[in-house]
C-alpha cells in the first residue's frame, strides 16, 4: 500500500471518529445544538447551570468516552489475541475472555464491591484467567487452531452459567449484573470509567512500543524461536495485556461481542498486517464504530431505547457465520 493511500485512511478513519464523537454528544432524547455544546464547553465543568450542560457532563461525555475507550480496547485486543494465537477467527468474546471478566465482575457484586477500582481490579483477573486457560489448554493438547476456537467457546459457555448461576444465587447480584450481560452504556458513571480508562490507556500505550515483537510472533512459534524470541514469555506478555484491554473495557461496557473479531478484519482489508500501522488503526476504528453504533442504539427507536450490545450481536453474528462459510469452516484460518 503506498503512503498516500495510507494516509488517506488513517485520516478518514479519524474524521469519522471525530464526527461520530460530535454526534454521540449532540443526539438523543433531547437534543444539543453545535451552539449549545460550544457554550457549554467555554463555560467549564463547574458550570451546570444550564439542562444542557447538565446532560452533557453527566450523561453525554462520560458515555462517549466510555463507547471510544472500550472500542479502542477491544478492538486491539482482538487484533493482538489473532497475532498471538494466529487465528483470525479468534476475539476476546468468542474465546472467554469477555466471560470470564464478566463472572469476576459477578462474584464482585455478589459481594457487595461497587467500587471502580474493584470492578476493574475483577475484571481484569477474570479475563486473564480464562485466556490464559485457553492458551495453556491449546498448548498442552497440542490444539489445532480451530480447536482452540471450540475450546474457547466451551469456556465461554461454562463461565456464562456460572455467572448465571450466582445471580440466582444471589438476586441483588443478579440486579446489577443484568445490563452487565447485554452491554450497553446507558448508566455508565465516571467513578467506574475513570479506573479502568487509565488501565486502557497504559495498556494501548504498552502495546504501541511491543509491535515489533507482536510481528514476530504472528509468524508462528516455530520462526519466532528461530529467531531467537522467548516465545512463552512473550505470548504470555501479549495475552495479560489483551485481558486488560478487554477486562477493563467489559468493567464499564458490559459483554459487548464481535467488537474484536469485525474490527481487525476489516482494519487488514483496508491498511496492512504489520502492527505498528493495525493496532493504532484497529484502536481508531474500534472507538468510532462503537460510538456510532451506541448512536444508533439510542436514537433509531427513539424515545426508546435499545442496549448497545444488541445491535452489535445483530451484526456480529452474520459476520462470524460469513467468515466461517467464507473460510470453509475454519481450516484456512
Amino acid at each position: 500500500m503506498n503512503k498516500y493511500k495510507e494516509k488517506l485512511l488513517f485520516t478518514g478513519a479519524v474524521l469519522l471518529l471525530l464526527l461520530s464523537i460530535l454526534l454521540s454528544t449532540c443526539l438523543g432524547s433531547v437534543r444539543i445544538s453545535f451552539a449549545e455544546l460550544m457554550e457549554v464547553i467555554q463555560l467549564g465543568i463547574g458550570n451546570v447551570a444550564t439542562p444542557a450542560a447538565r446532560i452533557f457532563w453527566y450523561a453525554r461525555l462520560p458515555r462517549t468516552a466510555a463507547c471510544v475507550l472500550s472500542g479502542a480496547a477491544l478492538a486491539v485486543s482482538g487484533a493482538v489475541i489473532q497475532g498471538v494465537l494466529t487465528n483470525k477467527l479468534a476475539s476476546p468474546g468468542i474465546i472467554g475472555v469477555n466471560a470470564g471478566a464478566g463472572l469476576a465482575v459477578t462474584i464482585c457484586c455478589a459481594f457487595g464491591a461497587f467500587s471502580g477500582w474493584a470492578i476493574a481490579g475483577a475484571a481484569f483477573g477474570g479475563a486473564i484467567a480464562a485466556v490464559m486457560l485457553v492458551a495453556l489448554t491449546a498448548q498442552k493438547i497440542g490444539a489445532s487452531r480451530t480447536t482452540v476456537i471450540l475450546g474457547g467457546v466451551a469456556v465461554n459457555s461454562c463461565l456464562n452459567a456460572a455467572s448465571e448461576a450466582i445471580s440466582i444465587l444471589v438476586p441483588d447480584a443478579g440486579m446489577q449484573a443484568a445490563d452487565f450481560r447485554v452491554g450497553g452504556f446507558s448508566n455508565v458513571a465516571y467513578a467506574r470509567l475513570l479506573p479502568a480508562g487509565i488501565l486502557i490507556l497504559v495498556g494501548l500505550c504498552v502495546l504501541f512500543t511491543l509491535t515489533n515483537e507482536l510481528d514476530v510472533i504472528s509468524l508462528g512459534e516455530d520462526t519466532a524461536q528461530g529467531l531467537g524470541m522467548p516465545v512463552k514469555k512473550i505470548r504470555t506478555v501479549f495475552l495479560g495485556l489483551s485481558a486488560l484491554l478487554a477486562g477493563a473495557a467489559v468493567s464499564f461496557s458490559g459483554l459487548l461481542g464481535f467488537v474484536g473479531l469485525i474490527v481487525p478484519h476489516v482494519a487488514r482489508k483496508l491498511v496492512t498486517n504489520e502492527s505498528g500501522k493495525l493496532l493504532p488503526f484497529c484502536a481508531i476504528v474500534g472507538a468510532g464504530f462503537v460510538t456510532i453504533c451506541d448512536l444508533l442504539a439510542r436514537t433509531m427507536f427513539s424515545p426508546y431505547e435499545i442496549p448497545v450490545g444488541i445491535l452489535m450481536s445483530f451484526i456480529g453474528g452474520p459476520f462470524f457465520l460469513f467468515l466461517l462459510i467464507n473460510r470453509k469452516g475454519g481450516h484456512s484460518v
